[in-house]
């Protein structure tokens, strides 16, 4: 095909059909007597008109255009775009799963409700936590309710608090959570190492701090090693410990939060235990907590009784509901296929290939670009891009180049503590082939910002459409066709 895919107004033809419906055999109320007047169209909507090979060939070749990760490599730092196994759609979509209501009796679903109360023992198990509630709908969503928990606890004590600690290296999320929690966000700095400057928590932990959110391994990819003594400054000032779970897939098996003194941890299902995201869903955000924190999860939770498994709504210390009903279902039986076919083992072989594939990918690329930190990353690490936008080349020329070669950019300019960056995460369902490959593609980038700059600055040039302008895009965001021309 050449030239890029036309839209599908512009395929549009009048009095083309996809489908000829029969005459109604059945008595119709007029639209006029079902619906409002003020509900009803003066005229048609102005609507493509195509046959039905017309409509499908257009939606194939876009959906071939698509980048995904059934496709190649995403190495989107902080993101875990791992490959997801198709077992788990073939579960999710068994009919008693995919057909359940939220509103049916409890007695009809039975094996649901089973399913969510030993998927919350097993990330209890995992987290090394003493609770779990499955409601919340996406990891910031997981990280509201778990602040909500800590100013339930807080103020259950008699002191709501004010403060809530987020270091510089923390999940981007973070601060906005705090804030629509009603908290203020106080700012950690780092330390020459990427780990939490001990000497500036404790001059900022102090009666009026709730809690501190620690991302481990933080963006920079590096475990805080001096875990404890946080928890023993947390500790000395009454605060609770949050641990962001964004990058729980370098610690499972390994490590369990609980076992250090967290009191949070919310789980991205999506991420860690393998459901396809990105785009805006699907994704779930189940938050585990510590013994003195069980009796503010949000209500109901799924309990086993002599008769069944029935939701326990009688919790007068909850925070109450944080979603309609009772989480994304679906999200859970695949998370729950996914622990279920790997078992202990295998989740533990989970975190040590994908800091395997890390360090591998770092080892390759180390001496093409700046490594702001020196210490040995876990699963993803951040590479700087000065060195090439001192010939004019900036990350994200580096990032549009990568796509003419192939492969989808990482995460660039983030976290914000690293200048130019690029933030790099293999995952541990890519092959050394891939990992070889896409280690090439990147050291080629970085021999053109020396010798050939403009072509990086022009890219991409192989893609079906060019360089977008992202500023104009988003300041005059047009997404509307206009008859007689493209809008």
């Amino acid at each position: 095909m050449a030239g890029p895919e036309p839209l599908i107004f512009e395929i549009s033809g009048r009095g083309k059909s996809g489908v000829k419906l029969p005459e109604p055999d059945v008595p119709c109320q007029p639209l006029e007597e079902l619906l409002p007047p003020d509900a009803l169209r003066d005229e048609l909507p102005l609507l493509p008109e195509v046959t039905e090979p017309e409509a499908v060939r257009h939606f194939v070749r876009l959906s071939a255009l698509n980048y995904h990760v059934d496709k190649g490599l995403y190495p989107l730092g902080s993101c875990t775009m791992k490959y997801n196994p198709k077992v788990n759609e073939a579960l999710a979509r068994l009919p008693g799963f995919e057909s359940l209501h939220p509103f049916q009796p409890e007695r009809t679903v039975q094996g649901a409700l089973q399913l969510m109360a030993e998927l919350g023992a097993y990330l209890c198990e995992i987290a090394g936590l003493a609770g779990v509630s499955l409601q919340p709908a996406a990891g910031a969503h997981g990280e509201l309710t778990g602040l909500m928990m800590i100013r339930a606890y807080h103020e259950h004590r008699g002191r709501p608090r004010k403060y809530v600690l987020v270091p510089d290296s923390a999940h981007g999320t973070n601060p906005a959570s705090v804030t629509i929690s009603g908290y203020e966000a106080v700012q950690v700095r780092s330390n020459e190492h990427g780990r939490v400057d001990l000497d500036d928590l404790r001059r900022k932990a102090n009666e009026e701090t709730a809690a501190l959110m620690l991302t481990n391994p933080n963006t920079l990819g590096i475990f805080e090693v001096e875990v404890e003594e946080i928890r023993r400054i947390l500790d000395s000032v009454g605060a609770l410990f949050y641990m962001d779970g964004a990058n729980l897939n370098a610690l499972l098996g390994v490590v369990r939060p609980g076992d250090f003194g967290v009191d949070v941890l919310h789980f991205n299902l999506h991420k860690t235990f393998s459901t396809p995201h990105g785009g805006g869903g699907p994704g779930a955000g189940p938050v585990g907590v510590s013994e003195r924190l069980v009796p503010f999860l949000p209500k109901p939770i799924v309990r086993k009784a002599e008769d069944g498994y029935h939701f326990d709504w009688h919790r007068p210390q909850s925070v109450g509901r944080v979603l309609a009903f009772w989480g994304h279902f679906l999200v859970m039986v695949r998370a729950y296929t996914y622990i279920r076919m790997l078992g202990p083992e295998g989740l533990r072989q989970v975190a040590e290939t994908a800091v395997l594939n890390a360090n591998y990918l770092l080892s390759r690329l180390r001496g093409s670009f700046d490594v702001p930190y020196s210490e040995r990353p876990m699963h993803e690490f951040v590479l700087s891009g000065d060195r090439q936008k001192q010939k004019g080349v900036k990350t994200l020329d580096m990032a549009k180049r990568l796509l003419d070669l192939g492969f989808h950019a990482p995460t660039i300019y983030f976290p914000l503590i690293v200048h130019e960056a690029l933030m790099v995460e293999p995952t541990e369902t890519e092959s050394k082939r891939t990992l070889d490959e896409f280690a090439e593609a990147m050291l080629q980038v970085a021999r053109e910002a020396e010798e050939d700059p403009d072509r990086l600055r022009s890219a991409p040039q192989s893609t079906p459409v060019g360089r977008l302008d992202e500023a104009r895009a988003s300041r005059e965001l047009n997404v509307r066709y206009e008859w007689g021309r493209a809008g």
